[in-house]
């Protein structure tokens, strides 16, 4: 039952229909348990009287030459009948169950019910179609054989309802005033306690819309206070997230301003006066290069940026671990033989059991040749000295993981700047490699979504170059592989 029903859910009406409506359902069975219990007080007085009837009828119960007899005075015939609104019957029956006196269709007790001398029963009966309340008892004759007379006196019941209602009427009519009261009550309290709430919206509302700044969880009600706390929380990760986004943005502005200032610059010489056609040719190779470093800058950024809005909206499907990283190093293999880098592969063939993982195939690749990439730009190699770079799957039936590793023999990574590597626009100190630093970012936030670790050591430690190894470690779902 909702009495206060609304489209949109109200806490207000939430907490009203849950006071009142217990109430309004209680009422009509307080009223039914208010007349039963009005039926139980009404009788007893009338109970007593039809008590103290049948004791006096019973004095009159005399014995005479061993006859019964009974004599009624008729004053106390006339107090039997002195009644305006119920009717009252007697009967007394003889030591032989002859009919003595009063009236003759007043029903007997029970026949299985136990006799016992001097004690008042009553029970209810009809008479004539009329309900009635009869008293009764037994007493014992001074006759041979035990004998025993029954007196029963018999009342309607028209004085005991009257007197039920009316007790009915004093318990409930008041109610009909302190009902609405308590309603009134009941309304005034939630308006009241409802203030703290309506008070937190109107500081909310007065915000700034840079005012990021936590709410003062200690003026709202307890009830309330873990709800401002986890709006607080969504507050300082909303102003982290500001943050980054801000950080973002500068370091790409600065990073594309260099080589778009180069291509300026670059068109500016190639339009000067008095240039030759060698000049000319110089400064359009620089246009070149600076266009490619640009093209490849914001390719970065929107798969930076593509990684880290997937989410939980990724499409998720089977993945041949194996099939995606061959498929990367055959695309890679020309750019690595332009530097003269012996790319390689080692690992179960595509197709192989245990080498599945769920996940989106196009971030999955993505990660990939981040990592292939970044071990060509960082590996010094020349035909006298290959670089060697190898891409490796590994299968971990027992950890239930598939692991990927990039590894080169390049110069290496620092301990100091192994976590700086993983931030964007942040490059290694010492190296001459073109790059914009944000390949390994792009890692992470692949990984992350994949529920994947990514850490990086030395390929060979103690050495000179160390090399580096990246590996990054998928954790195998098997519910996950049969959803997708």
């Amino acid at each position: 039952m909702n009495i206060f029903h609304r489209e949109q859910r109200s806490l207000f009406g939430e907490i009203l229909d849950w006071m009142l409506t217990p109430l309004l359902l209680l009422w009509p069975i307080s009223l039914v348990l208010t007349w039963l219990v009005a039926q139980s007080i009404a009788g007893k007085p009338f109970d007593r009287a039809l008590e103290y009837n049948v004791g006096a009828l019973a004095q009159l119960v005399t014995v005479s030459n061993n006859r019964v007899q009974f004599n009624l005075p008729l004053p106390a015939r006339e107090l039997l009948r002195a009644n305006d609104s119920d009717t009252v019957y007697y009967q007394v029956m003889g030591a032989k169950g002859e009919f003595l006196a009063g009236e003759r269709d007043l029903p007997l007790p029970p026949e299985e019910e136990k006799v016992v001398y001097g004690e008042v029963h009553i029970r209810d009966a009809e008479v004539h179609g009329v309900d009635v309340k009869i008293a009764y008892t037994w007493i014992k004759l001074p006759l041979p054989g035990n004998r025993t007379a029954l007196i029963q006196v018999a009342e309607t019941m028209e004085k005991r309802s009257v007197l039920a209602t009316e007790i009915v009427k004093g318990v409930m009519l008041p109610q009909f005033v302190i009902l609405p009261m308590a309603v009134l009550l009941v309304w005034l309290a939630l308006v009241q306690a409802i203030k703290p709430l309506n008070q937190l919206e109107e500081r909310i509302r007065a915000r700034k819309p840079d005012d990021l700044s936590p709410i003062d969880a200690q003026a709202v009600p307890l009830e309330v206070a873990p709800l401002v706390y986890s709006v607080n929380d969504l507050l300082m990760r909303l102003k982290e997230s500001i943050s980054t986004q801000k950080r973002f943005l500068a370091d790409a502005a600065h990073q594309l301003k260099t080589p778009l200032a180069g291509l300026r610059m670059q068109a500016d010489l190639a339009q000067r006066e008095g240039a030759n056609a060698e000049e000319l040719k110089q400064s359009l190779r620089q246009i070149g290069r600076a266009s490619i470093r640009a093209t490849h800058t914001v390719n970065q950024l929107l798969a930076l940026a593509r990684a880290e809005s997937s989410g939980s909206a990724m499409p998720r499907v089977t993945n041949d671990l194996a099939e995606l990283t061959m498929s990367v190093v055959r695309d890679c293999v020309p750019r690595a033989l332009e530097k003269h880098i012996d790319l390689g592969y080692e690992g179960p063939q595509p197709g192989t059991e245990g080498g599945q993982l769920a996940g989106n195939p196009t971030l999955l690749k993505e990660l990939i040749r981040n990592l292939v990439d970044n071990a060509i730009n960082y590996t010094p190699s020349s035909m006298d000295a290959p670089g060697v770079i190898t891409a490796r799957v590994l299968t971990d039936p027992f950890g239930k993981s598939l692991v990927l590793q990039v590894e080169d023999s390049g110069p290496g990574v620092p301990e100091a700047e192994r976590e700086l590597i993983f931030q964007p626009f942040y490059r290694a100190l010492g190296t001459e490699a073109d790059g914009t630093g944000l390949g390994l970012p792009i890692v992470m936030e692949i990984a992350h979504q994949h529920n994947a670790t990514v850490n990086m050591e030395s390929t060979h430690p103690g050495l000179v170059p160390p090399g580096a190894r990246f590996t990054v470690r998928f954790k195998v779902d098997t519910t996950i592989l049969e959803q997708a």
